[in-house]
């Protein structure tokens, strides 16, 4: 795709103008039309792809440069999680591990305590996997607490997204990393404290805040159809239940762990590329850990239960029919930012922001966040960034602590303000059952204000290490 080649040139301010336009297009067919969302991604896909120029005979290629990727990486996870998710709420095991996080931290505290175990869940698990690992667990507490559903759910979000978007391992923290030559370490550490201090004031706010505001059900997606008993359940124990959420994260770790190792050997490919070594960080990556959970949860709470093996596939099954629209959709939001990417808009805006002459942590911010704006995905807001600031960064005499700083400028600047051409937007929005104008108006401003945070503390941070040369 990387050939293909537009047949008319629209500038920089064109581009914009396209950007605008399209998603103004895709909120109205949405809002005013009431057209599924899956369907209003693809029609404002087409029409932007045409209208940047792009030839009619490599328009399906074009839809695809976001599409399947997006797909492929979404459709793995959220159909492993969901299964997980099904046999743990089917057991009755969400219940029960509710039922003692009741006990133990009470009703009024039943968000924070989630949102905790969230944040620690977050540091190796990337968001939307760790989001639907979560989800069977947020929906049993809020229903057993009666509380408002995304007084419960938001700060679960807020946790791992805070991980995603500041710490290593996550794949845009360490290509910034890489790119300005950082040392990972510090970015490590530097990026847990952001983290957390955002964490800290954005999960508990966005919890009383915009949760107690609007009042939604707990979704049914990892429920049975009907409600009726399902014949699985079988009220495992707690230690059980948290043993089989702890084993995706503790083989995700292991990889984590054996990559961290490699960077500090004279020789990390080497390192990783002994069979063993290799071995154990296939058991790590991400689709392969589910996997292996599910094959244990199938074990531990179905035969192991004495559930015969036809009622363990039929669990398994109707975990995937309900998540069809969140897959499609959040398939669909990657086609579109992949159609905005395909114009070039993002490199357009950062090449102009670029000389414009703004100090330089600003424009490290202002060139991510824009870019995140224009086109959707964070990871390439945030590799944008990089590579653009890495010649200023070469060239200038910049303290270790302030290259740090502006690649946590940068991260601030790739989450800010996500809207209808991110991915994870739709994550949420199906997930959590909210419209397209409810995630606007929670999860939009939710981002916002974690960039905007993020940057302040960049700002003090970059002052900081300059003034005492560190």
């Amino acid at each position: 795709m990387e050939d293909l080649v537009l047949t008319w040139e629209l500038g920089t301010a064109g581009l914009l103008i396209l950007a605008a336009s399209a998603v103004a297009f895709l909120l109205v067919l949405i809002m005013a039309f009431k057209i599924h969302a899956f369907l209003a991604l693809m029609i404002t896909s087409i029409g932007t792809a045409l209208a940047a120029g792009i030839p009619p005979d490599r328009l399906v290629e074009a839809l695809g440069v976001g599409f399947y990727p997006t797909l492929g990486q979404v459709m793995m996870l959220v159909a492993l999680g969901a299964m997980l998710g099904r046999m743990i709420e089917a057991s009755g095991g969400a219940q029960v591990l509710a039922d003692r996080m009741m006990d133990i931290f009470g009703e009024k505290h039943a968000g924070v305590a989630l949102s905790v175990a969230s944040l620690l869940m977050g540091f190796p698990i990337f968001f939307d996997a760790g989001l639907v690992v979560m989800m069977p667990i947020i929906y049993a507490v809020a229903r057993r607490t009666g509380a408002s559903f995304l007084s419960i759910a938001l700060p679960s979000a807020v946790a791992f997204s805070a991980m995603h978007i500041f710490s290593p391992p996550h794949p845009g923290p360490v290509a910034a990393t890489a790119t300005l030559g950082a040392d990972v370490g510090q970015v490590l550490i530097v990026g847990l404290v952001f983290a957390v201090i955002i964490w800290t004031i954005v999960a508990p706010l966005s919890g009383k805040v915009l949760g107690a505001r609007l009042q939604l059900p707990v979704p049914d997606l990892l429920d049975s159809a009907s409600g009726e008993e399902t014949g699985f359940e079988s009220s495992p124990k707690v230690g059980t239940i948290i043993g089989l959420l702890a084993l995706p994260l503790v083989l995700i770790l292991l990889n984590t762990g054996l990559n961290t190792v490699a960077a500090t050997t004279d020789d990390p490919e080497g390192f990783l590329g002994q069979p063993v070594v290799a071995a154990l960080r296939m058991l790590g990556e991400t689709p392969v850990a589910l996997l292996i959970t599910v094959i244990v949860s199938m074990f531990v709470l179905g035969w192991g239960a004495g559930k015969s093996g036809t009622l363990i596939e039929k669990i398994e099954d109707s975990a995937l029919g309900p998540i069809c629209s969140v897959v499609l959709v959040t398939g669909a939001g990657g086609m579109f930012g992949g159609v905005l990417r395909t114009t070039g808009i993002g490199e357009a805006v950062a090449d102009s922001l670029n000389q414009v002459g703004l100090p330089v942590i600003v424009a490290a911010y202002l060139i991510a966040q824009i870019v995140r704006l224009a086109q959707g995905s964070a990871t390439v807001a945030l590799t944008t960034a990089a590579s653009l600031m890495a010649a200023v960064v070469a060239a200038g005499d910049f303290s270790t602590f302030q290259v740090i700083a502006l690649v946590m400028a940068m991260s601030a600047g790739s989450v800010g303000f996500a809207h209808v051409n991110d991915s994870g937007f739709w994550l949420v929005s199906r997930f959590f059952g909210m419209s397209m104008k409810q995630t606007l108006g929670t999860w939009t401003l939710i981002q916002g204000a974690m960039g905007l945070i993020g940057f302040a503390l960049s700002l003090v941070l970059y002052g900081i290490a300059g003034a005492i040369g560190i």
